[in-house]
């Protein structure tokens, strides 16, 4: 348990973490790092399955193409979460992409009902109707929709629904995404060096390494994060996730000073409100079901 704990604990921490690693790259565009995420990615992730000889999935996958079809879509939604939230740190819009993974858990619910056909209790319906209010106040007072957060909570909630389905396990199921969109990542890559606008070329030495980095920067908290989720229950695990965006949160109010009003206060305030309630609810019923198995032993 407190193995699981450390292990998820330093997923979540180094995902909070992500904007200052962006910051540093702020002078490569983000479609290039988001290429470069990907090229690195596999590469990395390449050497470690080739190092643990675990290739076998691969030739189980080409005879199922409703799974590779599957792969392709949670991969452009990884892809597409991944350019929202770079794109977001470059134009100074930290909060709001942390918001977004504070809405995260209360789209996943959602979800569970959409598709998966969960039903839900009462408090949590309260949960998502008090969310529902605070994203409505965020609006009205910004006159426009939190796109940034809504976006990053649907693909990356979408993306989790499709690993939740998926044939394969979380190491391989990245590799096999980030190979689907190699071939894209890559010729990109090539088509801005021809044209002489590839910013890796012309990099000093510290941002080609950082560029470099993202392959293990991106699967390292992967792997922490499976082998976290396999030793603790999903009530644990849903509180130490507020880890990420609550680290995001305070770098974009300390590190990068966005503007935090009392209105935009009283939304994320809202939301934090339908969140301690759902986790609250959550660990409730969790203990309940703990004492059930008890008396019947």
């Amino acid at each position: 348990m407190v193995t699981g704990m450390i292990y998820a604990a330093l997923a979540f921490f180094c995902w909070g973490l992500f904007p200052l690693y962006f910051h540093v790259l702020k002078d490569v565009s983000p479609l290039e790092i988001l290429s470069h995420r990907i090229v690195w990615s596999f590469a990395f992730l390449a050497a470690l399955l080739t190092w643990r000889r675990q290739w076998t999935w691969v030739g189980r996958l080409v005879r199922q193409p409703l799974v590779i079809g599957s792969f392709m879509t949670s991969a452009v939604l990884l892809s597409t979460n991944w350019f929202v939230y770079i794109w977001a740190v470059h134009h100074g819009r930290v909060i709001d992409a942390s918001l977004g993974y504070f809405i995260n858990p209360l789209f996943n619910v959602m979800l569970g009902v959409l598709v998966l056909k969960e039903r839900l209790r009462p408090m949590q319906w309260t949960a998502i109707a008090v969310a529902a209010a605070g994203v409505t106040w965020l609006t009205w007072h910004a006159g426009q929709l939190p796109w940034i957060a809504l976006y990053l909570a649907a693909s990356f909630g979408s993306y989790g629904l499709m690993r939740k389905i998926a044939a394969l396990g979380a190491l391989e199921g990245l590799a096999f995404e980030t190979m689907l969109l190699f071939p894209l990542a890559l010729g990109y890559l090539i088509w801005r060096a021809l044209a002489g606008q590839n910013a890796f070329i012309a990099a000093p030495i510290s941002i080609q390494s950082w560029l470099i980095a993202a392959g293990p920067i991106t699967a390292v908290p992967l792997l922490w994060f499976a082998a976290g989720a396999r030793r603790i229950s999903l009530s644990v695990l849903g509180l130490l996730q507020y880890i990420g965006p609550t680290l995001q949160l305070l770098i974009g109010l300390w590190f990068f000073k966005e503007p935090f009003a009392n209105d935009r206060l009283a939304g994320f305030a809202t939301i934090w409100f339908a969140l301690a309630l759902y986790s609250l609810e959550g660990l409730w019923q969790t203990r309940k079901q703990t004492r059930q198995a008890a008396r019947v032993t």
